[in-house]
């Protein structure tokens, strides 16, 4: 599933959070699976989604990606060449290439500092401007994001949610970064604002040729912004392709799930919801074989003991079903 026009490839990565059980003493040391095996691209100039319900290891896929949590095992490769292992003086070099939009612009932005110091700041630390030259930077990228320099001395507190998303988005683009990690960055505006947003982001990466992985549990705007969508299930792709062929045949049960529970203004439209029983499995202790085989309604006796392997089901298109195998 690897590109010549790959920005970001990702192998095999795994993160294993430690925690330790006991109220007074550390009795057992447990292994809290948040990322098991994650492989996927992003090319240039595209949009990678990711999709899956809350905890299915989404968050940290896109904070992993960037290093800001340093993985357990795997491979990242960006630009082709591994940043795994770099030490903090050649990661600085990378920082100002990747960059990330928080969910929560308010508790994101620092609430002592002023939009010009907020935006600025990136800048003085990667030794790239200072004083008018600066000025002049941020001044531009507020334009760009559809703000006035007017807005250079208000703290965090005095602006909408909607234009602290977008000082959010002008901090993430003042280093001319090529690639930019979204976690859910239109779900705490309304849906007026969200479009706004999602509207600015695609001018945008029209105009400097960006590449996001856009993080998100709301399948629409999936659709309306990716260019290639992967589908998470506790800690694992379970389906990955063009986000045209996945939204159109669905092919993974849980994919089928989530997708059949989009409400679609006919009624007469709509497919058939598969429901889906169980409780969602622990990530201390996921289930053997398939992840997904303790509440899928199509599981086989090889799901709960083997793990599926990959199938391709169209030029760009992969699952990992043993229905399928």
């Amino acid at each position: 599933m690897g590109s010549n026009m790959a920005l970001i490839e990702i192998k095999n990565l795994k993160k294993y959070f430690p925690f330790t059980e006991g109220l007074f003493f550390a009795t057992r040391k447990r292994w809290l699976k948040a990322l098991d095996d994650v492989s996927l691209t992003v090319e240039k100039g595209k949009t990678r989604g990711i999709v899956g319900e809350s905890g299915c290891g989404k968050t940290t896929l896109g904070k992993t990606m960037i290093r800001l949590i340093e993985p357990t095992s795997g491979d990242i490769l960006f630009h082709g060449k591994s940043i795994v292992g770099l030490p903090r003086s050649q990661m600085m070099e990378y920082r100002k290439k990747m960059q990330i939009i928080f969910q929560d612009p308010f508790s994101s932005l620092d609430p002592r500092m002023k939009v010009r110091n907020i935006i600025g700041r990136p800048l003085e630390i990667h030794h790239m401007a200072a004083g008018s030259d600066k000025e002049v930077i941020v001044n531009n990228l507020l334009d760009d994001v559809g703000l006035s320099p007017a807005f250079n001395g208000k703290y965090p507190h005095e602006l909408s949610g909607g234009q602290r998303q977008r000082i959010a988005v002008a901090r993430a683009l003042v280093l001319n970064p090529e690639l930019i990690i979204a976690d859910e960055p239109v779900t705490s505006l309304d849906v007026s604002l969200q479009a706004q947003v999602l509207l600015l982001l695609k001018k945008i990466q029209k105009e400097r040729q960006i590449s996001y992985v856009f993080i998100s549990h709301d399948l629409s705007v999936i659709r309306y912004i990716s260019d290639h969508v992967s589908i998470m299930y506790l800690g694992k792709v379970v389906e990955d392709g063009e986000t045209r062929e996945v939204y159109n045949n669905p092919c993974h049960p849980y994919t089928k799930a989530l997708f059949y529970s989009i409400l679609i203004p006919n009624p007469k439209r709509r497919k058939k919801h598969i429901p889906l029983s169980g409780e969602v499995p622990s990530l201390f202790n996921p289930p053997p074989g398939c992840r997904f085989q303790t509440r899928c309604p199509e599981a086989k006796g090889i799901c709960r003991i083997e793990e599926p392997g990959v199938a391709q089901q169209g030029p760009n298109h992969w699952v990992h079903c043993h229905l399928f195998l």
